[in-house]
C-alpha cells in the first residue's frame, strides 16, 4: 500500500510541475502579444541606433600588447 501511496504523490507533483510550467508559458505569450517587454524593444532600438563603426572587431592597445606577447 505504501508503494501506492507514492505513486499518487509522484503524479500530483508532476500536475503540479505541468501545471507551473504552462502558466509560465501562457504569461510570457500573453506579455509578448500585448507588447509588455519593454527591455527587449529598448535594446532592439538601441542596436539600431548604434552606429557601424562601432561594430565588428577593433584591435584595441590591449589586443595589440596580446599579440605582441604571442610572437614567437
Amino acid at each position: 500500500m505504501k508503494a501506492n501511496n507514492m505513486d499518487t504523490v509522484d503524479l500530483q507533483r508532476r500536475k503540479f510541475l505541468l501545471a507551473a510550467g504552462l502558466g509560465s508559458a501562457g504569461t510570457i505569450a500573453v506579455l509578448a502579444a500585448t507588447d509588455k517587454l519593454p527591455a527587449a524593444a529598448a535594446k532592439a532600438d538601441a542596436a539600431a541606433a548604434e552606429p557601424e563603426a562601432t561594430k565588428g572587431y577593433r584591435a584595441s592597445p590591449h589586443v595589440l600588447n596580446y599579440y605582441r606577447t604571442t610572437k614567437v
